[in-house]
């Protein structure tokens, strides 16, 4: 292969992946004000700035364009948490899983917004989802709280629900952020904001498993 041809499809590919992402982006704004059903494909390529054909050579239709959507976010999330090993011990794991998630959700919330939204509205795309890949990852997530609890290095709590208050607790951030900042008199978040809530609810979080005194 000559330096020629690796170059063209060098471009080629960086030129995919800024469209994609312009895409992506403008698909997200579009089914947050419009939720899936009255978002258009032509409203996502004006919000683009790219012409309708442009769009439907990546994702060929709507329902593409949401999986596409709905795949970065959980892509992200999966990668921002990682793993929580039983090596870790149950403090420094859930300091890191705080950590992620309020990050997560103050940078990207209108990921987070999708997300609730497709989960408000019964799983439409994302039933098999849930009942493999997200049901497996929070029963082996359970197993290791539980494998602490067993060796008495946290408070005999309920694993599955200390997962859903982690997650309830630091998305809320994200997904009422109207709300909150209207409370709060505020327009937006600041980097404090995420360094003073994520040690909040980190402390709040560990002072309930006995991990704090």
């Amino acid at each position: 292969m000559t330096n020629n041809t690796m170059t063209k499809k060098n471009k080629s590919k960086n030129i995919r992946t800024i469209s994609v992402n312009k895409i992506l982006s403008a698909a997200q704004d579009e089914f947050i004000s419009q939720g899936y059903q009255g978002a258009t494909v032509q409203a996502i390529a004006d919000n683009a700035g790219m012409p309708k054909a442009n769009v439907l050579y990546y994702f060929k239709n709507k329902k593409n364009i949401y999986h596409a959507v709905l795949e970065q976010t959980l892509t992200m999330w999966d990668e921002g948490i990682g793993d929580i090993l039983p090596e870790d011990g149950p403090k420094l794991a859930i300091e890191k899983f705080v950590k992620a998630k309020i990050t997560m959700s103050f940078t990207n919330p209108k990921a987070s917004k999708i997300y609730a939204m497709e989960i408000i509205q019964g799983t439409q795309h994302l039933q098999d989802f849930t009942r493999t890949y997200l049901h497996q990852w929070v029963q082996k997530k359970a197993k290791i709280f539980q494998f602490w609890i067993d060796k008495g290095q946290m408070q005999p709590i309920e694993p599955v629900n200390l997962i859903f208050l982690i997650w309830s607790s630091t998305q809320h951030y994200a997904d009422f952020d109207n709300q909150i900042l209207t409370i709060m008199d505020r327009i937006d978040y600041t980097e404090d904001d995420i360094t003073h809530i994520t040690n909040f609810l980190t402390d709040f979080i560990l002072r309930g498993c006995g991990l704090k005194q």
